[in-house]
Order: C-alpha cells, then sequence, then structure tokens
C-alpha cells in the first residue's frame, strides 16, 4: 500500500500542471486480482479471512495447489505447492476444492463493478482486465484506481482485493500491477525507464518464458539493463517471430495493436488421482473430456478433422537417450472433417487402442485435443462418396448429417432440461468434476461448459483429508 500513497501524492501535483496525454503516460490501466481463487473462497465465506487456504483441483491429498492465499504466501508456501510440502511450511493450512463456475459467476459481477468507474476494454484472464484511459482519466490515475478499488471493497469483502498499474503500455502496466503485489498501486512513467525496473529478474516479465530467458542468457542479456539496450530487429531475431519485436516496442512505450487471434484447437486435460490411472478408468475420463470438446466444438459451428490423446507421468524412467527420460506419450489420428459425438469417439477409439499397445507407464493426466479446424460451412462434402470408397470409420455424408442431428439434438435436450438430461452412453463421474469448465488463462468458461449442476457462493468444498 504504500506505493498507492507516494503515487496519490504525486499524481495531483502532476495534474495541476495540466499535463498531456504523452506527459503522464497513463494511457493503460491494469488490473489484477490477488490470489484470485483462494480470496474468492476467503469472500464467500468470511471464516476463511485472515487464514492460509489452499485451492485443490481435486479432494485429494496427493495433489497440489493451483491457488494459496496472501495469508499463505506470507508463511513461505510457494505457488502450486504440493499438500505434503504446504502442510510441512503450514500446518494450520485450510485447503478447499476449486469451484469453477463460482469464480466465473464472481468474474461477472466484478466487471459489472469495474465498468461503473470506467470501460473494460480487454479481459485477459478471469482474475486481469485492461482498461484504456482518456486524456481527463489520466490527469488525475491515483485517484481513479482508488476509486476502483474502493468501489470493489462495498460492492464485494475485504478479502478480495487487487493490484492495479498503470503505464503508457499494456504491458508496463501489467509489470506494474505485479510490482505492487498485493493490493497495491504503482504509476511507471516511461522517462523512469530502466531504472524503475531493474531490480526485476528477466523470468519476472511477461512474455519472456523460461525458454526465451535461456536464448536471451545465451546471448549476454541477463539483466533488464542489457535487455533494454538490444535493438529493436535484434530483440525479433531473439524471440525467432514478429513477437520479439511487439516486446520491445511494449517495454520502451510504444503501442502495439495485435491482430486477432483465431481458435486452432478445443481440448480438455485433467490429472488423474490415483485410483483413476487403470487402464479403464483412463478411457472412460479420455471418452468424457473428448464429448466435452466436441461440444464446444459445435457451439462455434467449427469441425475437426484431427485427434490427439496424451499420456503423462509424473516420474523418470533411466534411459541412455536423454529424450526418452520423460514419461509421455501422444496419438494423433485424422478423420474426415466433423464435430458429431460418434465420429470423435470412433477416432478416440482408435487412439487408445494404439496406447493399450505403445504406453507402458502409469499415466498420471490424460487429455484429449480436436483440432485441424474447419468453419462448418467450409466444410466441402463428397456428394459421390460410398462406403466402399472411405476409410474405416469415416462415415458418408447421409450418415455424418444424421450423426450431427443427434449430437444437436443432445445439445438442446442438455441446454434446456440441464447438463445431465442426456448423455452418449453411460454418464461417469469424473475426478475433479467440472468436464470442460477448466479455467486457464486466456480461457473464461461460459455457463454451456459446465456439466454439473451450479453450485452455491457460500458453498465452500472443504477438503475431507
Amino acid at each position: 500500500m504504500s506505493e498507492f500513497l507516494l503515487c496519490s501524492n504525486i499524481v495531483p501535483m502532476l495534474s495541476n500542471r495540466n499535463l498531456g496525454q504523452s506527459d503522464c503516460d497513463a494511457e493503460r490501466l491494469y488490473l489484477d486480482f490477488d490470489s484470485f481463487f483462494a480470496s474468492a473462497e476467503q469472500h464467500f465465506n468470511p471464516d476463511l479471512r485472515g487464514k492460509p487456504v489452499g485451492v485443490v483441483p481435486l479432494d485429494s491429498p496427493h495433489t497440489g495447489c493451483i491457488a494459496i492465499s496472501r495469508e499463505a504466501k506470507a508463511l513461505g508456501v510457494p505457488s502450486g505447492a504440493s499438500i505434503k510440502d504446504a502442510r510441512q511450511i503450514a500446518p494450520q493450512m485450510i485447503f478447499v476444492v476449486a469451484r469453477p463456475d463460482a469464480y466465473v459467476r464472481l468474474h461477472t459481477r466484478i466487471l459489472v463493478a469495474i465498468e461503473t468507474c470506467l470501460p473494460v476494454a480487454k479481459v485477459r484472464s478471469i482474475d486481469e482486465v485492461v482498461c484504456h484511459l482518456l486524456p481527463s482519466e489520466a490527469q488525475d490515475a491515483a485517484s481513479l484506481a482508488q476509486r476502483i478499488k474502493r468501489v470493489l471493497a462495498e460492492r464485494f469483502s475485504s478479502g478480495l482485493t487487487c493490484s492495479i498499474g498503470i503505464a503508457k503500455t499494456e504491458l508496463l502496466a501489467k509489470i506494474s500491477a505485479e510490482m505492487s503485489k498485493p493490493d497495491g498501486f504503482m504509476l511507471l512513467r516511461t522517462v523512469e525507464l530502466p531504472e524503475r525496473i531493474e531490480s526485476l529478474a528477466l523470468n519476472n516479465l511477461p512474455g519472456i518464458s523460461k525458454g526465451i530467458e535461456a536464448r536471451l542468457n545465451a546471448a549476454g542479456i541477463r539483466d533488464i539493463q542489457a535487455l533494454w539496450s538490444v535493438e529493436r530487429k535484434h530483440a525479433r531475431a531473439l524471440w525467432g517471430s514478429v513477437e520479439g519485436e511487439r516486446f520491445w516496442s511494449e517495454l520502451h512505450g510504444h503501442h502495439v495493436e495485435r491482430p486477432p487471434t483465431t481458435k486452432g484447437m478445443f481440448g480438455h486435460s485433467r490429472n488423474l488421482p490415483p485410483d483413476w490411472r487403470s487402464s479403464d478408468k483412463v478411457r472412460i475420463c479420455a471418452r468424457q473430456l473428448a464429448l466435452g470438446a466436441a461440444r464446444r466444438l459445435r457451439r462455434t459451428d467449427n469441425k475437426a478433422s484431427k485427434l490427439t490423446v496424451s499420456l503423462r507421468g509424473d516420474r523418470y524412467r533411466r534411459s541412455a537417450n536423454p529424450n526418452d527420460c520423460k514419461l509421455r506419450w501422444s496419438c494423433e489420428v485424422p478423420f474426415s472433417p466433423a464435430h458429431d459425438d460418434q465420429t470423435i469417439l470412433l477416432a478416440l477409439t482408435a487412439a487408445l487402442s494404439c496406447s493399450s499397445r505403445e504406453v507402458s507407464f502409469t499415466p498420471r493426466s490424460v487429455s484429449v485435443t480436436l483440432h485441424g479446424l474447419a468453419v462448418d460451412t467450409d466444410v466441402q462434402q463428397d456428394l459421390f462418396a460410398a462406403a466402399s470408397d472411405l476409410e474405416p470409420g469415416q462415415p458418408v455424408a447421409a450418415e455424418t448429417q444424421r450423426r450431427e442431428r443427434l449430437s444437436k439434438a443432445m445439445d438442446q435436450m442438455r441446454a434446456s432440461h440441464g447438463p445431465k438430461a442426456a448423455s452418449f452412453g453411460p454418464p461417469e463421474e469424473l475426478p475433479g468434476g467440472y468436464l470442460g469448465a477448466k479455467i486457464a488463462f486466456g480461457r473464461i468458461p461460459d455457463e454451456q461448459d459446465f456439466s454439473e449442476a451450479p453450485t452455491k457462493d457460500e458453498a465452500t468444498h472443504f477438503c475431507s483429508f
């Protein structure tokens, strides 16, 4: 909060000079909630406020935290800690099972609250949004940030806090928000760069992955000062793409308009608890993941032409070839463009048949991905195809249409009568539930993604162990 108080004194003084937009650099506001899943549970359940909380994907002692509260972080519990390690550091830590549907509903309410202060330009993730500031708003940026925080506190609770960064570009605003965590505010001006951020490690900057950091280190770039001195074209070469040039521009205070992204695949994955690692349980899980991905595919009027199944273990086998050490397996199955359940399941069956012959390790996670996408209206049907002309399992046009009508009719039944009103084959409860509703960066599930009845906000799911 000291950052916020410091900037609160500086910005009004600057506004008295009636500075223009280019002088104060307050053009982008980045709002990042602190430990969102954990603070959401503290918001829903007042008894959890002020206590170390860990959010886990499964009600199992063998899983790890997908979020930890500010109080747990203060005790030294690292992000992603296993249950065992977290309890060794903080024996009093409380663990709850994630409830994605509740977090999505809270996210929607948060957007409404922020919009009472200024429009949301972009939603980057379930807990991160970007706002574009007008010159009049930029002149009193600290007061604007304080007003947003006040509105959130009034509409929600003290357990739900955020950090706000304001700067010339979105990248710099995101950096300043992360530098002011938790519950802080920072106005980062380009004239203060790179000195204001030179204490950060390279991998603290958004957009610098482990792979990019390794490339930078190999080129002798090991700190912010060295990165700042890189030429724009050199950055492009280091990244191996135009993304490096975009990063350089944003870091130096120049806006970059990115081209719209297009969806390239639909997929789901699931970590498997010990009692779900047998071949029959893996098959059940993969089947439900494939059906969930197919439903999402149909809602976008896309068709897929490839299915990939991947299995992973979490141990290492000894091998003379280092590329063989990790326990990983995948299989890709091509098929005629389709989005109906039966075609997808036929492709899945082919992939799992390969796994029974080729996989020698115990899977700890399974993922199913539909890709090779084409818009439904762009798929050209072969009017003269006969069953004898096609590979086994590939239906003719009339059969494809019948399968699609059946799948869409079942979708309509689920939409009208609930997610469990109709299923292709016997319904199965998956470990962790929430089929198809995984919250990932850049993807926020919608109501139709959830295959379970909605939970109540106050219905905290405490772990049973």
